[in-house]
Order: structure tokens, then C-alpha cells, then sequence
């Protein structure tokens, strides 16, 4: 019996699992930091992968890097080894945009969205094992008549995902979203009980089963200055906010809040809390850059599927230069890599 259990956990560490890549904006700089992470031997030994975009502008960006060819190439309808170190899904139909001008484009739009589309039908087949996405131009998908704002909430949409939530992990900072990609003067008409509540459950379980905390403490902020003031600089704290909040408690979920924007990050960096739901996007996404700019990865909670990004745009003013910082997409593959196998454990325990 030992031996069994020997050579059971032997397997498990030397699995090596299927991690879905894709390119993102090809006007931007996604080749290039894809195209450097992958390089590192390192990097390659966590799983084999396969990259949704552009062999023509993912060479391009090797050449300048000086990076010797390791990839392996088939047409994206005809990926026939997915066993390989690396493989480039390739949309070589669409040449034309291979050396784009780095700007919002409705062609580099259109090939984002594809690959974007190429990975998740991989995904639905439940051949990937996890889905890292380099950054897209949400301006090009509006271009290209894209009805959704963002990978999150495209990603919802093929999933049918009910709820799902943006996190962000990096330094001392857990923190999720309550609202997404919502303008700012907008979110008080999608300000609901239960657009708090579900990130506080999905942050939760996310601690729990990937950040193995066993009994997390989550801080919820407000949304005014003060958290309201006892109503005196809005009312969302006592009719939307503490609602939630109640209603997670008695779910049995360790959360407290309302507390004010400008000091519950410092409480949650200082080890008081696990995690901190934050109301918008900005809220939350200032003290994490901040403080962990290429140790942040963004999470999507509530997907069947794991899916990791980089915490930061295309950078047109860099794109084409070999000089894109490559510490966050390794880190997101890094990530994506370790659920992945936190993943196929909880499957074994039958969890």
C-alpha cells in the first residue's frame, strides 16, 4: 500500500497539465511578454502549453528579443499534438495584421476576440487545464462589435456563469471586485445587495481552497468617504453594503464592514485581514498596483474553467520595443499552473 501511495503522489507531482495561452492584442505588448516567458526553461517545466495567436507576429517579437525558435506550429482548426513543450494555435488567415501600428485597431479586435474564442472552445472540450489571457484592447473590441467589455465578462457568457468576480493576489493584497467594468457614475444603478454578496462567497472559497486558509477574515469596504458616516455622505453602506455583509455572516463566512476605503487596505496589508471586497474597480485596483505592480495576478472567480491575466493593458507606448516587463505574465502562468494542480486534488479528495 505504500508503494501505491508512493507512486500515486509521484504521478500527481509530475503531471504536467495543459495551459491555454492566449496572445491578446496583436497591436500590443502580448507577443512579446508571451513570447519571453515561455523562453525560460523554467517556465516551460511547470505544464506544456499551447498559444492561441500569431506565429508570424510571436516570431517577430522572438527575433527582436533574440530568442531562439522552441515552439512547435499548427493551424488553429488542426492542432493535431497538444503534447508538445509549446504550441502555437496559429491564425496565420490573418497575416495581414502580423506587424500592426500599436493603436486601437478593429482587425486586431477581430483576431483577439478569435483567439479569445479558440481557447475557450478548447476549454469547453475540458482539454485545457487553465486559461492565461495576455491583455486586449477594449477599445479594438468595440471596434470589432464585441458586446462584451472585457474577458470576464465574455468568459461568464461561455461558461453561463452565473455570478462571477475579479480578484487580484499579489504582495499582502487579496482583493475582489464587486463591480467590473462599470463607468464610475454608473455603478450606483448596479449597486445591489447581492453584487456584494456573491464576491464575498466567491472570495471565500477561493481563499479556502486555493490560498489554503482555513477559516479567512474578510474586510468589505464601503463606498462613500468614511463608509457613509452614518449616512451623511450616502446611505449604500446601510441599505446594500451591511445587508450583504449580514447575510454572508450567517452563512458562516468570517466578514466585517463596512470600513473606510482609505484604511481598510492598510488593516488587510498589515495581516488583520485575508482578503478585502472592494465596490469598484478603481477602489481596488490602486493599492494593489501600488504595491505588488508585477506580482499581481487577476483571477476569475466562478468559472469552471481557471482562468489568470496579467494586471496590466496592452501598452501601446512600448509595444515593439523588447523592453515589456515579463515578471507578470510568468507570474499569472505561475498561478494558473499551481490552481491547476490545487484543482485536480480537490477533483481526487471528490471535492
Amino acid at each position: 500500500m505504500a508503494v501505491a501511495n508512493s507512486t500515486s503522489k509521484s504521478r500527481k507531482q509530475s503531471w504536467r497539465p495543459l495551459i491555454g495561452i492566449t496572445m491578446g492584442d496583436p497591436a500590443g505588448i502580448g507577443p512579446e511578454i508571451v513570447i519571453k516567458a515561455l523562453a525560460d526553461p523554467e517556465v516551460r517545466s511547470w505544464g506544456r502549453f499551447v498559444v492561441f495567436g500569431l506565429n508570424e507576429t510571436l516570431s517577430y517579437a522572438a527575433d527582436r528579443a533574440e530568442i531562439d525558435c522552441y515552439w512547435w506550429r499548427f493551424q488553429h482548426d488542426h492542432l493535431y499534438d497538444l503534447n508538445n513543450n509549446v504550441t502555437i494555435a496559429d491564425y496565420d488567415e490573418l497575416y495581414e495584421i502580423s506587424d500592426p501600428t500599436p493603436r486601437p485597431n478593429r482587425l486586431c479586435g477581430q483576431a483577439s476576440l478569435s483567439f479569445l474564442q479558440g481557447a475557450i472552445q478548447l476549454a469547453q472540450t475540458h482539454q485545457l487545464a487553465a486559461l492565461v489571457t495576455a491583455p486586449i484592447c477594449k477599445a479594438s473590441w468595440k471596434l470589432a462589435k464585441c458586446r462584451f467589455p472585457g474577458h470576464t465578462e465574455m468568459l461568464a457568457h461561455a461558461f453561463r456563469a452565473k455570478d462571477v468576480a475579479m480578484m487580484f493576489a499579489g504582495g499582502p493584497l487579496r482583493v475582489t471586485l464587486a463591480t467590473i467594468h462599470e463607468p464610475l457614475f454608473a455603478v450606483r444603478h448596479k449597486f445591489t445587495i447581492g453584487r456584494v454578496f456573491n464576491p464575498i462567497i466567491l472570495m471565500d472559497k477561493a481563499l479556502r481552497e486555493w490560498f489554503g486558509i482555513a477559516e479567512p477574515k474578510i474586510a468589505v469596504a464601503g463606498v462613500n468617504p468614511h463608509a457613509g458616516e452614518n449616512g451623511q455622505f450616502g446611505d449604500e453602506e446601510k441599505r446594500i453594503i451591511r445587508p450583504a455583509i449580514l447575510m454572508a455572516s450567517e452563512a458562516g463566512i468570517d466578514c466585517c464592514g463596512p470600513f473606510p476605503p482609505d484604511t481598510v487596505f492598510n488593516m488587510a496589508v498589515n495581516g488583520k485581514f485575508d482578503g478585502v471586497v472592494a465596490m469598484y474597480h478603481d477602489q481596488g485596483l490602486i493599492p494593489v498596483k501600488l504595491l505588488a505592480p508585477d506580482d499581481s495576478v487577476n483571477i476569475t472567480l466562478g468559472l469552471p474553467i481557471i482562468r489568470t491575466s496579467v494586471d496590466h493593458g496592452t501598452a501601446f507606448d512600448i509595444a515593439g520595443k523588447n523592453i515589456a516587463r515579463v515578471e507578470p505574465m510568468k507570474n499569472a502562468i505561475r498561478m494558473a499552473v499551481r490552481l491547476a494542480r490545487i484543482n485536480s486534488q480537490l477533483v481526487d479528495a471528490g471535492k
